[in-house]
């Protein structure tokens, strides 16, 4: 028997989002570094524009790092609102091409087109017009990476930002992988990524020269993950009903920190950059967690459950403040703070799965003509 027909999955992700958004409505904000969030001492990045990220400005960034990278910075309050109904235009565009699309955010998702809805010749071109239709409809830019699995999608897309796409076929997949740095990789952060380096594993490549015993041994279940990546293998499905269980962010001090007031920043800092997260995905959950851990690597956690969905970002912020100060005085230095919502109640966005096959063929390189993922027929 014939192996089947590999998938074609489209990862499509809008172009700085927020800040993109900020600037289309305000023509003065064009061509300027832009920052989303609150530039108060205490406030975070929660998006920069292409401008403020050459200064080196990103989200999660307290305002006064980001202001002293970028003096010129424009801080511009969320309008979380009109980001909202621009994600679900966005999503009405996806919904014409797919029936299994899987939100990652109001800003960016997986499309399993491999039943080719529109008939269209390949699927770079079904890229193309999605793409093109999302500027015609919102005046946006968006990314496109054009792949057979979601690992290799998502990767795709990041290749050619702003503004444009690109394919990695089957037969390209384990060499694009290859010349990757580990910490590009989904399911390795930072520090999954310093303790393979410590290893003598830099690149996919590396990875790929370990035989799974080895990775099991290092590092457990998760061997068998880093064994396929490095394989350009994931057969992970797209997801309809894709739904997340929490939201955390958490960061390490250059420095340990012991007056309250930093204490305090660094949560609101993570505060911020869940909040971003639950706006941009809808999410709205009931717990807040806060994470600290000591100089001495003792953790501490606090949490606290209300009876209503946390559904702005003061109440958030009230709620996080209120957990870490609970700990104070602290007897010693802080080198972590974390914070984590959970509690969300499950939520189908899109229509029961139904997946057609569809052949796909041919290697190619960014945004070629529709020889690259040809379709041998219409569905």
């Amino acid at each position: 028997m014939s192996a089947p027909a590999p998938r074609k999955i489209l990862h499509i992700d809008m172009d700085a989002f927020f800040a993109s958004v900020e600037q289309r409505d305000a023509p003065a904000l064009q061509r300027q570094p832009v920052a989303v969030g609150h530039g108060a001492a205490r406030g975070v990045v929660a998006a920069a524009s292409y401008e403020a990220r050459a200064f080196g400005v990103r989200s999660a960034m307290a305002s006064t790092t980001a202001l002293a990278l970028c003096p010129r910075l424009i801080f511009v309050r969320p309008r979380f609102e009109v980001y909202r109904a621009v994600s679900r235009q966005i999503h009405a565009i996806f919904a014409d091409y797919a029936d299994l699309i899987e939100p990652l955010s109001l800003d960016e998702a997986y499309l399993d087109i491999t039943g080719n809805r529109r008939g269209l010749t390949s699927a770079s071109a079904t890229a193309r017009e999605i793409r093109a239709r999302i500027f015609a409809e919102t005046g946006l830019t968006a990314s496109a990476g054009v792949s057979y699995n979601k690992l290799l999608a998502k990767l795709a897309s990041d290749h050619r930002k702003p503004n444009g796409q690109f394919v990695i076929p089957p037969e390209a997949g384990a060499d694009f992988v290859a010349g990757l740095p580990v910490g590009r990789f989904h399911g390795v952060g930072p520090v999954t990524a310093a303790r393979m380096r410590s290893l003598g594993l830099l690149t996919g490549a590396d990875l790929r020269a370990r035989d799974l015993p080895w990775l099991t041994a290092h590092f457990g279940k998760a061997g068998a993950w880093y064994y396929a990546l490095a394989r350009g293998e994931d057969d992970r499905p797209v997801r309809s009903d894709r739904t997340r269980k929490s939201s955390g962010s958490e960061t390490t001090f250059a420095r340990d920190l012991t007056a309250n007031e930093d204490i305090e920043a660094g949560v609101l800092a993570m505060a911020e950059d869940v909040w971003a997260w639950c706006a941009r995905s809808r999410a709205f959950g009931r717990t807040v967690t806060v994470k600290v851990k000591f100089a001495d690597f003792r953790i501490v956690t606090r949490r606290r459950t209300v009876a209503r969905e946390i559904a702005d970002p003061d109440a958030l912020r009230s709620l996080s403040l209120g957990l870490v100060r609970a700990l104070f005085p602290v007897s010693q230095g802080v080198r972590l703070v974390g914070v984590t919502v959970s509690g969300f109640e499950p939520a189908r966005t899109a229509p029961p799965p139904a997946q057609l096959a569809l052949d796909l063929s041919r290697p190619s390189g960014p945004s070629r003509a529709p020889s690259d993922f040809q379709a041998a027929s219409a569905a």
